[in-house]
């Protein structure tokens, strides 16, 4: 009988135990984002390289009358300015292999304004090549932007250009390896030198380039590569160029046509809501934070002072890749074909501040429990391991669960990150965060949109030996990926 009774016990204990590992996951919700989006997520930070003829001018924008003579960076070294990237923090980059002055910095065929007709490498240079390779050496990922306004070509305005132009695409998307990127601005029309008819070209930005057409192109020939732009297929523009987003930024995205259209496209939609994109939107189209690391997009001796310090630069972090984005931080090699000793130094001391800030986490030491656990397989281990994907979830009928995270000594902290698991959707619309303050709870903090990254920054530290987030509004159960708690580290 004894025996009996123990394999009954046995029996109803193996049942439990199968019935909490066997919780089914949560149901995805919302729109999702794809694999090549999953991947530029994890990236958090970027550069977007600005080097041409333009740069020897001393201006922002060139005309597309520079001689391809004054294009001769003697001492350029693509392994150096990728070396000063990596030690900023970036883990890619975007080369700008041709900017509105149409010189292409690669041997191409379509245009004869191009680097082979400049001194660099006594005609036989290829730029792009060069920045691609140094990038694979320290395993960086590579991008490539292509202006579709060109300034110097005979045939801008016309569909004859169109079709350069995707060749140009052709050549970049077949010869560089794999990309992580095709970045497009909206840049479009106007004054010029055309091949030496200067002028004026319009167009009509609704029809004139095709965007369909040339993006089909790219998913096919580049199958890993996010499209960016301004309405972005991927990857949107923020609507500024301070490199922020909103305090509440949405991955998903319903675009909004500029007034006047009936439909929203490339330069023709109303960007005053990228900054924040769409709650519940149609689709799962997140925020890229371009901002220059100078003053401008290109290298100006004069603006030696103008270099953002380390300091400046970690709260853009806070306000891109804090707030569920990427970071693109404008990269300006000089004449000589080198980033300055100020660029350098600043990004080095960003790249310190970032990863000494986060490569403690104090929340490892704490006691945490959660108010609802849905199960075994989603427990609260997965909140402090190093994968984005493993999460804390509740139950389906539990949208408002809390945590407690207990020291048994008083710790300080500043920051605060959490990531929910994105294959799963943006969830959480709102959450809030007490201390414990002279044995009562206060609130400290609050957040929306957590997404991807949401890092909460308090202006003075906290103090305390016990801490509360509570979420306070979600449409359906939590899948929390991720729990930090950190002090920033200058």
């Amino acid at each position: 009988m004894k025996n009996k009774l123990t394999l009954l016990i046995l029996a109803i204990f193996s049942l439990q135990s199968f019935q909490v590992i066997s919780q089914p996951a949560p149901a995805p919700y919302g729109a999702l984002p794809s694999e090549r989006q999953l991947k530029w997520h994890e990236l958090e930070m970027y550069g977007l390289v600005h080097f041409t003829p333009t740069t020897f001018q001393n201006k922002e924008w060139g005309y597309g009358d520079a001689d391809p003579s004054i294009f001769n960076p003697s001492e350029f070294d693509a392994n150096k300015i990728i070396a000063a990237m990596k030690d900023g923090g970036l883990k890619a980059m975007i080369f700008v292999t041709k900017h509105h002055d149409g010189f292409s910095l690669w041997p191409t065929r379509t245009s004869e304004y191009n680097i082979s007709k400049s001194p660099f490498r006594n005609g036989k240079g290829d730029m792009v090549k060069e920045f691609e390779q140094a990038c694979r050496k320290v395993g960086f990922q590579f991008g490539v932007y292509c202006s579709p306004w060109d300034r110097n070509n005979a045939n801008y305005g016309s569909y004859e250009y169109v079709k350069n132009y995707r060749e140009q695409l052709k050549e970049l998307y077949t010869n560089y390896g794999p990309l992580f990127m095709s970045w497009h601005d909206g840049a479009n029309g106007g004054d010029g030198n055309y091949a030496g008819a200067k002028g004026t070209r319009t167009i009509d930005r609704s029809v004139y380039y095709g965007w369909d057409t040339t993006w089909a192109m790219t998913r096919k020939l580049q199958p890993t590569a996010n499209i960016f732009s301004d309405i972005g297929w991927d990857v949107r523009w923020v609507g500024n160029e301070k490199g922020i987003a909103g305090e509440t930024s949405w991955a998903t995205y319903t675009p909004i046509p500029a007034k006047g259209y009936a439909v929203a496209g490339p330069g023709l939609l109303d960007d005053s809501i990228n900054p924040y994109g769409t709650k519940n939107g149609n689709s799962w189209v997140p925020a890229e934070c371009d901002v220059p690391l100078r003053k401008g997009w290109f290298y100006h001796d004069d603006e030696k002072e103008m270099v953002k310090t380390p300091e400046q630069l970690f709260q853009l972090y806070l306000k891109s890749v804090g707030r569920g984005g990427c970071l693109d931080l404008g990269i300006a090699p000089n004449t000589k074909g080198l980033l300055a000793d100020e660029d350098i130094v600043s990004l080095k001391g960003f790249g310190n501040i970032v990863k000494k800030t986060f490569e403690n986490n104090i929340a490892r030491t704490a006691k945490i429990n959660a108010s609802n656990i849905r199960g075994e397989a989603y427990g609260l281990k997965n909140l402090l391991d190093d994968d984005r994907y493993s999460y804390w979830a509740s139950s389906d009928a539990v949208t408002t669960p809390e945590l407690i995270l207990e020291w048994q000594n008083e710790i300080e902290f500043d920051l605060i990150r959490l990531r929910e698991n994105i294959k799963l959707g943006q969830r959480i619309e709102a959450l809030e965060v007490d201390a414990m303050i002279e044995g009562a709870w206060k609130k400290v903090g609050e957040a929306t949109s957590i997404g991807a990254c949401r890092i909460i920054p308090f202006a003075n530290p906290i103090k305390t030996d016990k801490l509360r987030i509570r979420v306070v509004s979600s449409p359906v159960c939590i899948t929390l990926s991720d729990l930090g708690v950190f002090k920033k580290q200058l």
